[in-house]
């Protein structure tokens, strides 16, 4: 890490640009090319972590006027000595600063360089450094209040914990072996430990279903928008989004592939897909994407499943129930919404056609249980709109979020969201479940802390105590230049 490195911070076209650079010579660098205004000093005799004015130089020639921030080691984000230049943003002048900054010594950064000697020199664990990327990534409130609460140190400590409990039953039960010999010795009782055993096991557990059941958070929830043809899928679908994402026409079978959108919601990120309509079809390429809609349907825990008010009342609802059981065997969170209700002629009409779909839920159900207008019973919903017009987005958008069971103060609890710490848990899980079956079995000391160390080794690794450079360089490599 002795090469001083340097790279543009911030993305093209903005006001403003900014140069980073960190190493050894950092901030001698920068004053060779930084001149302050109006001071008496050099840029290197400045106070730490103090923003001055000036001019960047090339020789005799000024390029920019701009401010330049110092940070002494070890108070860096790096932990080096580092400098970073606020200058206009310009891609002539930014890319003229880089040019000088490595004449004078200075090497391009490779991606997530930075946080990479972060992390090398003890500012942040690996665990932190990784949430930088994910708060880099955020594009939904939800995603950004998980990737803070990592990068502040809510998922490191959760881990110290676990440690420190293994720590424990280690420690006791290698003083067993230890003294094994010594007859007069009282060593800890094994229940105790099998219960303590027990309790970091549910621990990582419970990490590791968070993983699998809010890692929508990161890449948002999929909802399936699903039905027949000409029921108005892809007019729902752009009126949610507030544009013309989707092509409508009168044609049946206009949409023969998936379309995919994002919609955020109360902070949390739902992924719209419009799907073809289904009904039968000698039409190969729609019987594809007909497949294609029953392969969203099994990977969405959401459905927003659209039928027609006038053909509810036509009686044209064939194949409704065929749809409908396929989604309630996977155990879906279903909206039903009865669309097209702006051409019913009054309310008794929309009433009727609502009574319709009811019964048929009741009828798949087998169950005399009423589902209420809007309301969760048996995780069904059912919404009147007019995607045409815009009636009862509002009641959709809301039970949406309601179905995403994602409320405020979910983010504060420490949830997995990265696919290495899930694994690296997932193997801890297998190990601490030896260690439970070999205390259960009485098995001898050294055997039992064979399983314990390689539990620990797994939770060093998440934090990367325990790292091999193959990963580094595979962690970081998927940073952007300048962080």
């Amino acid at each position: 890490m002795s090469e001083t490195i340097c790279a543009i911070a911030t993305a093209t076209g903005g006001a403003l640009g900014i140069i980073r650079i960190s190493g050894q010579e950092a901030i001698e660098i920068a004053s060779n090319i930084f001149i302050p205004k109006n001071r008496k000093q050099s840029f290197a005799e400045m106070h730490n972590n103090y923003t001055v004015f000036g001019l960047i130089k090339d020789g005799d020639e000024t390029l920019d006027e701009a401010m330049a921030t110092k940070f002494q080691a070890p108070h860096s984000y790096t932990g080096e000595d580092s400098v970073e230049f606020s200058c206009h943003g310009s891609a002539y002048i930014l890319n003229r600063v880089i040019q000088i900054l490595v004449s004078k010594g200075c090497r391009l950064a490779n991606p997530g360089e930075f946080t990479e000697r972060a992390f090398l020199n003890g500012k942040m664990d690996l665990s932190q450094a990784e949430a930088v990327a994910d708060l880099i990534a955020s594009r939904s409130k939800v995603a950004h209040k998980v990737a803070m609460n990592q990068l502040k140190g809510g998922f490191k400590d959760r881990i110290a914990e676990l440690r420190k409990k293994l720590l424990n039953i280690q420690s006791l039960l290698e003083l067993e072996l230890d003294f094994s010999d010594h007859e007069d010795l009282e060593f800890a009782d094994r229940t105790k430990l099998i219960s303590l055993a027990e309790e970091i096991k549910k621990e990582m557990e419970s990490l590791i279903h968070s993983f699998t059941s809010l890692n929508t958070i990161k890449s948002g929830i999929p909802v399936a928008i699903i039905g027949n043809t000409n029921v108005g899928k892809s007019t729902l679908m752009n009126a949610l989004l507030s544009d013309s994402r989707a092509i409508v026409s009168d044609i049946a079978g206009t949409t023969r592939d998936t379309i995919e959108e994002p919609l955020i919601i109360n902070g949390v990120e739902f992924r719209l897909i419009d799907t073809a309509g289904i009904r039968e079809t000698n039409d190969v390429v729609e019987k594809l994407g007909i497949n294609k809609t029953f392969q969203v349907i099994d990977n969405s825990p959401i459905i927003i499943w659209v039928v027609s008010a006038p053909d509810i009342l036509k009686g044209e609802s064939s194949g409704y129930d065929k749809e409908i059981t396929r989604i309630f065997k996977k155990e879906k969170k279903l909206i039903i919404v009865i669309n097209k209700i702006d051409v019913l002629s009054n309310d008794e009409s929309k009433e009727k056609a609502e009574l319709i779909i009811k019964e048929l839920i009741n009828k798949i159900y087998k169950s005399d249980s009423k589902i209420e207008y809007g309301c969760k019973t048996k995780q069904v919903s059912i919404i009147m709109t007019s995607a045409k017009n815009g009636k009862g987005l509002g009641s959709l958008q809301k039970e949406l979020s309601n179905a995403a069971h994602i409320d405020e103060t979910a983010p504060a609890d420490i949830i997995v969201v990265n696919e290495r710490h899930y694994q690296a848990l997932s193997k801890a899980v297998i190990n601490i479940k030896s260690v439970i079956d070999g205390m259960n079995n009485h098995l001898s000391a050294d055997l039992i802390s064979q399983d314990l160390r390689e539990t620990s080794f797994h939770l060093f690794s998440i934090s990367g105590e325990i790292t091999s450079q193959d990963v580094l360089n595979n962690i970081f490599s998927n940073f952007c230049v300048g962080k």
